[in-house]
């Protein structure tokens, strides 16, 4: 009887062994065997994919000339030369919503003016531009320049200075308010003939408290209307910008010039003259020329 008992004991104690072994090989299979969704997510990670795409020009100009000394709202002596830097990118949030094809986006530009060769080389000018858009394709085949698409966006620009009209300077007389902002709604339409590809732009200001309103007048320089031709031959790719007011005839004028250097750099030319290059000298007419690289067009 004994034996019998002990028999039965050992035959348990080795199903228990193999039954064991077999949830433990189950167990590091599981363990070795990588998360789908996991690894998905690292290897968007490591390729650095995250939806971002350009949106404006990003470049960097080492070298930007202009005839005239900057106006200075401190102490600081500024230059007529300087770099400049755009960075402008957009993220697509939904597609699709009303069955239309529309794709909507939120982006934000960053456009920097760096008094570059002077002493501590302070930026003389920062402006930010956040903005929420929709974009509806537009399959126009029969017109001589055929429609791309239709967009509507609105917008807030600033350089993010504080009303300094009333602040009291040590040094020097107070050259007036440093604030800049602007909130507008746009649309814009894009017309393609050949590789000639047309922007019309047109916006309106927010209704604001005209005392909660730091200038007022700043789209008399600006304008409420933009036309802008980019044009491709080759890999050469050239843009003329003109904006402005009817009631007022002021506004300004772009060229941009760019050609690839190599992968997703690109050599950059730009000519501006007018009115609005930065939001602080929004009603100082320049004239300048930079070059550098860009990193989109």
């Amino acid at each position: 009887m004994k034996k019998i008992v002990l028999i039965l004991l050992l035959i348990v104690s080795a199903s228990f062994a193999v039954e064991s072994k077999n949830e433990r090989n189950l167990n590091m299979e599981s363990f070795n065997k990588p998360d789908e969704e996991a690894m998905n997510s690292m290897n968007r990670w490591l390729n650095g994919v995250f939806g971002l795409q350009p949106h404006k020009p990003n470049y960097i100009l080492p070298f930007g000339y202009q005839e005239k000394n900057y106006k200075s709202y401190d102490t600081n002596q500024y230059k007529n030369i300087e770099a400049e830097l755009q960075v402008s990118l957009k993220l697509p949030i939904a597609r699709d919503l009303f069955d239309l094809g529309e794709t909507y986006y939120l982006a934000y530009s960053h456009q920097a003016f760096w008094q570059l060769y002077i002493d501590s080389s302070p930026f003389r000018e920062t402006n930010y531009n956040p903005e929420g858009f929709v974009v509806f394709p537009v399959l126009d085949t029969t017109s001589i320049f055929h429609m791309r698409s239709l967009k509507f966006g609105i917008a807030h620009v600033s350089n993010g200075q504080a009303d300094t009209s009333k602040v009291q300077y040590v040094d020097f007389t107070n050259p007036g308010n440093r604030s800049r902002s602007l909130n507008y709604f746009y649309t814009e339409g894009t017309f393609q003939y050949d590789t000639l590809v047309t922007d019309i732009r047109l916006w309106s200001r927010f209704p604001e408290n005209g005392a909660l309103d730091d200038n007022p007048n700043l789209t008399d320089y600006t304008g409420f209307s933009e036309i802008k031709f980019s044009y491709f031959l080759g890999q050469h790719m050239f843009t003329l910008m003109q904006r402005g007011s009817f009631q007022t005839w002021k506004g300004a004028t772009e060229l941009t010039y760019s050609y690839p250097l190599q992968n997703d750099v690109y050599a950059y030319f730009k000519v501006f003259s007018g009115y609005g290059e930065s939001l602080i000298d929004y009603d100082n007419h320049i004239t300048k020329f930079s070059v550098g690289f860009s990193f989109s067009r």
